[in-house]
């Protein structure tokens, strides 16, 4: 017996909701919903008193999983490593598939976010790259090609 259904969303934490927020839709999210949370609920889930944030779901426009960012007005946020490696520990990418990634990756650099390396291709059937976005986080974005 499996204890899990399916895979639901990620949860980024950040400082300018904004910032990131239209990140993510210039890379084809959509924005879901957005709101703000505060009580018990949030206090016992986060193991954080009086704690208050303002959240954006955002999808993909597949449908599938979603991604939840998260700003903490209540307490302010702790600082991340915003230029951390590719192999520190913890979350390393949130990853997308897509149709152009010369393309995405151009779009990431007008909005003055950069390559972590450059674009790779694997066995003539994938490219890839990573694009520091918002808040240091590592996008990992791949075009199929074969």
């Amino acid at each position: 017996m499996t204890h899990i259904r399916r895979f639901d969303h990620v949860g980024i934490t950040v400082a300018d909701l904004d910032a990131a927020i239209d990140f993510f839709v210039a890379l084809g999210l959509e924005v879901e919903g957005r709101t703000f949370l505060e009580g018990e609920f949030v206090e016992t889930v986060c193991g954080i008193p009086g704690a208050r944030t303002e959240i954006a779901m955002l999808k993909a426009p597949d449908g599938g999983a979603t991604v939840e960012l998260g700003r903490f007005r209540r307490p302010d946020h702790l600082p991340g490593s915003p230029a951390a490696p590719s192999n520190e520990l913890g979350l390393r990418n949130v990853s997308f598939q897509v149709v152009d990634i010369e393309g995405a990756v151009a779009l990431a650099a007008e909005r003055g976010y950069g390559l972590v390396g450059g674009i790779g291709s694997y066995e003539d059937q994938w490219k890839m790259a990573y694009v520091r976005g918002p808040e240091g986080i590592i996008v990992s974005l791949a075009e199929q090609i074969g």
